[in-house]
């Protein structure tokens, strides 16, 4: 038989036996025997691996096949999807516009911003952080030098008026609640002519800080933020969150709402004076004694409800709601007797020990007596008696007694009249300041990591406060939209009763307990959702040849809904 050439090809058949299908792979030739076309079989390749059969299959189809390692590599990969996300909820909600015109420092500002968001860190921090992302080579600032980072934050400051003018014509109305609450963080270095000593909110005492007052809507979005010297007084940074609501938020009539330490009785007629001015706050404690020695606060009032608007003549024009939480009244109650009892037995360690001869002289005694009674502040309670060789003590248990009866109420004073803001609305309205301490939390520690400070001049130290603050707003959108995504629930309720403590929704409970969301993905905090989005990496590709490309990671379920939640396709480059 003669021998034949030309090409060869792989012949695949398939037959099934007793519910088996068995395949066979042929290398087979055809060819052309008297006007029919005929085929010859070359070999069996059957007993190969299923692989080598391809490729022996492809090379014969007329295709070219190299390894791998050689075809292509990639030269670098990038995170890339938190910086992405960030940047384009920043987009959607026209932050660079806010800042200024399109230049280098807007887009060195724009990186700070994101930059504190995904990964907060001193400015030399950042500056090494950014460069292993997609954020700086987009932006074109990888050799960024701290000296632009100063410059670009002189500049940022510089329309910190603007900027905020801009963002309360978004977010708060004429005759809108505008909530004002201050807080403190410590500094590092001893130059920056705004650090003081005061009253430190983050437990640094003895280290000088400064102050920084924050100005949000009633939903808790930051609109303005204002700097002060670490010794301000909460009413001294009021007037000037008056001041900057008057003139540079352009806002006439707005109803101031703060704690009672913030809004005082002479804040209050400084507004009075002012004129358009309205505010909602509370009583502090001496002055809700005193009501009740009065009889216009008493137990009676919550017979059938938690709340009770009440009038008093030293309350001129003003609305006064009484409000009993049961609660706070228990929880002060079990506080209160347990101080008491740590108290009694160290008073009576003191006792044992003047009994038994250890411990004489009325000074001596006094001494010791004082730290005890002062460590839990609860001196009044006690009545003592000191002598030169003996101690007593006992409860007052009538001051005790009055104390409890008023355990859990407060009351919330405001000018607004009842056809604008009910008393359940002015309760509620009151409560709300728990969203801007929220965002404190946010700011300092959570997500933001304001505090310590290390910059030196004043401008600085108020342009870092800004960016932070602005980072503070995107990132308040970003929990909005990814709720579904995180712990967050999506659902909270508006109890009946103002006065009553928030309570989790059903579907805030089950993610809670599974611990994964309603897609059956694992839930995430706001941190750990961010750190999952910056595995969606951007690669270098380069091919044989020479030829390079970018090419992003495949997204999980979870990246693209993130995208999703907040109406944005998944950018290959940020801007």
């Amino acid at each position: 038989m003669p021998t034949r050439d030309g090409p060869v090809h792989v012949a695949t058949t398939r037959r099934q036996y007793k519910g088996k299908v068995y395949e066979t792979h042929l290398l087979r030739r055809s060819y052309r025997e008297g006007g029919k076309v005929k085929n010859e079989t070359v070999g069996n390749l059957s007993h190969l691996p299923a692989e080598a059969i391809e490729l022996i299959r492809g090379q014969l189809a007329g295709k070219t096949y190299v390894e791998a390692d050689a075809a292509f590599q990639v030269t670098r990969s990038l995170p890339h999807g938190h910086v992405a996300a960030v940047w384009s909820r920043a987009r959607s909600l026209g932050l660079p516009g806010l800042l200024g015109p399109a230049g280098p420092e807007r887009d060195l500002a724009m990186a700070l911003i994101v930059a504190r968001v995904c990964a907060p860190a001193s400015k030399l921090a950042t500056t090494r952080w950014w460069v292993d992302t997609t954020l700086a080579p987009d932006l074109g600032i990888e050799t960024a030098s701290t000296d632009r980072l100063y410059r670009a934050m002189d500049w940022l400051v510089a329309r910190q008026g603007s900027i905020e003018s801009a963002l309360a014509a978004r977010h708060l109305a004429p005759g809108a609640l505008v909530y004002y609450d201050l807080s403190s963080s410590w500094l590092e270095g001893s130059h920056c002519p705004l650090a003081a000593r005061g009253y430190s909110r983050d437990g640094k005492a003895g280290r000088t800080q400064i102050e920084y007052g924050l100005l949000t809507n009633d939903a808790g979005c930051p609109v303005a933020v204002e700097v002060f010297p670490g010794n301000t007084a909460d009413p001294t940074a009021f007037v000037s969150a008056v001041e900057t609501v008057r003139s540079r938020l352009s806002l006439e009539r707005v109803v101031m709402v703060g704690d009672r330490g913030m809004i005082t009785s002479a804040r209050i007629a400084a507004l009075r004076e002012l004129g358009g001015m309205g505010w909602v706050s509370s009583l502090r404690s001496p002055v809700i004694k005193k009501l009740a020695r009065a009889g216009a606060v008493q137990i009676s009032l919550f017979d059938e409800a938690n709340l009770a608007e009440i009038a008093h003549p030293d309350f001129p024009d003003e609305r006064l709601v009484a409000c009993r939480n049961p609660a706070l009244a228990s929880e002060r109650a079990r506080k209160r007797e347990e101080l008491l009892a740590a108290t009694e037995a160290a008073l009576e360690r003191i006792a044992t020990s003047v009994a038994a001869g250890r411990l004489v002289g009325a000074d001596r005694i006094g001494i010791a007596v004082g730290k005890v009674v002062g460590r839990h502040k609860v001196a009044k309670h006690f009545q003592l008696s000191i002598g030169e060789d003996h101690f007593s003590y006992a409860r007052r248990a009538e001051e005790i007694a009055a104390e409890a009866a008023l355990d859990g109420i407060y009351v919330v004073r405001t000018s607004v009249d009842a056809a604008t803001l009910s008393a359940a609305q002015v309760v509620a309205a009151y409560k709300a300041l728990a969203n801007v301490e929220q965002d404190f939390r946010s700011l300092k520690a959570v997500d933001i990591d304001l505090r310590p400070i290390f910059h030196r001049l004043d401008e600085r130290v108020r342009a870092h406060v800004l960016i932070c603050m602005l980072a503070g707003y995107l990132v308040w959108h970003l929990r909005q939209d990814w709720a579904p995504l995180c712990f967050t629930d999506e659902e909270p309720s508006t109890p009946a009763d103002p006065v009553a403590p928030a309570q989790r929704s059903a579907a805030a409970g089950r993610k809670a307990s599974s611990q994964r969301i309603a897609g059956g993905e694992p839930a995430h905090s706001f941190a750990t959702l961010l750190t999952h989005l910056a595995t969606l990496t951007r690669n270098r590709i380069a091919l044989a040849g020479g030829v390079e490309f970018d090419k992003l990671a495949i997204p999980t379920a979870t990246q693209r809904q993130a995208f999703d939640l907040i109406g944005s396709a998944i950018p290959t480059v940020l801007k």
